[in-house]
Formats: structure tokens, sequence, C-alpha cells
């Protein structure tokens, strides 16, 4: 049996709809907690359920919408790799070039829809939306929220005010912008969240509602053949001597690296002297920070500041998350290594 993180079916369905003449949505179908159901011999959730089923438990969407169904994967987002983000964007944008698709919908499993949501939106080319759904609870529970935020990321996808903002994540009734949510809860139901600049706009009973757009957006061209380098990221604590920057420099496989510092991006003067060996050997290096808002400037001068960093050519991550920043290190470096070439990317 193929690995599942390796499959990609291409599996299409034709919803049928109540009256014609309706917007078509593609729903995209990766897995996760939405797809998911209690396994008693496993005793735990497990992905269980197609795309096609999915959009079957939620008899409203036939009123809105024409759906077509494609089945990706069928895995628990933690085992999402940058392989599956090639051949997902893949499918977005060939989609989206149909003049008969008017957005599209990603079922994706919470652990890391941000990661998924922010490689598509630098890497989706049209205007048209694309919206990323999850659920906190398995389609097995009674209470689950999967078909409600299913529903809402379909009227979202359809809405005229939803183009050209990118691709978004709806869940909760929330529509956050994909550089700025993040999971903030392990558990509940409003765990994604814009924690810095707020939602972009809800969907209630009523109509889906915007409030405010995201201006701080880029497009990273990939094709089928795009190979996107090993990036590691690596935490900044007190006491952290460095060890774990040179055993991967030891390994030689990394291509980039992502370094989780303190405040404003402060790392110890033992890190500061292993980025310094990565940066000797031509490793690009972007300095994050583990505080959940705010970005990285140059403040202090000391050995082991952003500004020190700064000066042996590390590239400064603004106020991405250390996960989105690996995945624009990782897009940015299918274009260049230049140090300064690569804060452009993330000035941006």
């Amino acid at each position: 049996m193929r690995n599942a993180t390796q499959s990609v079916l291409l599996l299409t369905v034709c919803i049928p709809v109540l009256a014609q003449g309706l917007p078509t949505v593609a729903v995209l179908s990766t897995g996760g907690t939405i797809a998911s159901k209690q396994d008693p011999a496993k005793g735990g959730y497990m992905p269980a359920l197609t795309g096609q089923d999915l959009v079957a438990a939620v008899p409203a969407i036939k009123s809105i919408a024409q759906i077509q169904v494609e089945q990706i994967s069928n895995i628990l987002s933690y085992e999402m790799t940058p392989e599956i983000w090639i051949r997902l964007a893949g499918r977005v944008n060939a989609l989206l070039a149909r003049p008969e698709i008017a957005g599209i919908v990603v079922t994706h499993g919470t652990d890391t829809l941000e990661e998924t949501a922010y490689f598509l939106d630098l890497t989706t080319t049209s205007t048209k939306p694309v919206i990323l759904v999850g659920a906190q609870r398995p389609a097995s529970d009674a209470d689950s929220d999967g078909p409600r935020n299913l529903l809402d990321s379909v009227r979202v996808a359809i809405s005229s005010e939803a183009a050209g903002k990118g691709v978004m994540v709806v869940m909760n009734g929330q529509i956050n912008a994909a550089r700025d949510v993040t999971k903030t809860n392990t558990s509940q139901v409003e765990t994604f969240r814009g924690l810095e600049f707020g939602e972009l706009g809800v969907v209630d009973a009523e109509k889906v509602r915007f409030y405010r757009a995201p201006l701080r957006r880029q497009t990273i061209a990939v094709d089928s053949e795009t190979k996107l380098g090993r990036v590691d990221i690596v935490m900044n604590y007190a006491g952290a001597d460095g060890f774990s920057i040179r055993s991967l420099l030891r390994d030689g496989g990394v291509q980039g690296l992502v370094i989780v510092g303190l405040g404003l991006g402060d790392v110890t003067s033992s890190m500061f002297d292993a980025i310094q060996e990565a940066r000797t050997r031509g490793v690009p290096v972007v300095i994050s920070t583990r505080v959940p808002t705010g970005r990285i400037f140059s403040l202090s001068a000391a050995k082991g500041s952003a500004l020190s960093l700064k000066g042996i050519g590390c590239v400064l991550a603004d106020n991405l998350s250390p996960q989105k920043a690996r995945v624009l290190l990782m897009l940015a470096l299918t274009k260049t290594r230049d140090s300064a070439a690569l804060q452009k990317y993330f000035d941006n």
C-alpha cells in the first residue's frame, strides 16, 4: 500500500444541486480532524471520510453552489509535507484558471493549517478566493464543528467581496488572512485568530461581511518541477549554546535556518557564534521570535542582538512566526540565496 503522504488521488465528483446557474466551487480534501472518525481498534480518531463524504454531510451547500471534489490526500496534518504543498498549489492554480471555477475550499487538519494556508497565499496566481477550513472536533462527534465551518467556507468562496484578498482561513464564523492567522488553542473551536490585527471579517447567519483587507502580500511562482530545499527551525532559549546549529551544519543537508530568537530576535552569545559559522558556510539564516506578536527590528548593538545578526548577513523576519518564516524562506530560496535579496521578500 502506498504511503498516504506520497499518494495523490485525483478522484473528481460532481455533487448534484437543486438549481442550475449556481457558482462552482472546487473542494480539495487533504484529511485532518474534519475528516476523522473514532477508530475503536486504535483507540483514537483517524481520517476516514473523503471530501465527497464531507460535502454530502452538509445538504445546505447544494442550495448555494455546485461542488467539484478532489481528494488530494487523507492524512492528519502533522504528516503534511512540502511535496504535498507543491502538488496542492499546482491543483489550485490549474483549477482557478478555469473560468467556471468561482473559488476553492481546501479541507485540512488544524496542526499545520496555517503553514499550508500561507504557502498557498504565496504561490496562488489567481485573485479568486481560496479558503482553508478544518475542525477541532472530529466528524464522528455529535457536536462536530466541521459541517458549519465547511458551509461557511463555501459561502466565503462565492462571495464577491472575497476576491483579491488572498488565501483565507474560515473557522468558527471568523475570516482570517493566511499571513496573520495562527492556532492559539490545542482543542477549543475558537482557535484560529489573527492575534495582532484581528480577523478580516465574519460569516454569520445573515451574510458574509468583510471589514478589512490584507496588504502584505506577494506571489512566488512554483510549478511541478520546483524543489524546496531543507530549512530547519532552531529555538533560542536561556543557555542555548548553538549545539543544534552545529549539528545541522555537520550533517550538511541544511539549506537554510530559521532562528526562533527572544524578544526582538535576540540570541545568546554562544548561539550567535554558531549562527556566524552558518553564515560563513553560506547558509541563509532568518531571525524570527518566539514572542507571538510584534515585528523584529534593530535596536540594541550588543552581540546577539538583531543589529549584530543583520551585520553578519542574517535576514529579519518582520512579524512572521517561525513556521511561516520557514515557508517564505523555502520559497524565496528557489529564486535567490543573496541576503539582501532575501530580506526584500521578508520586507514585502
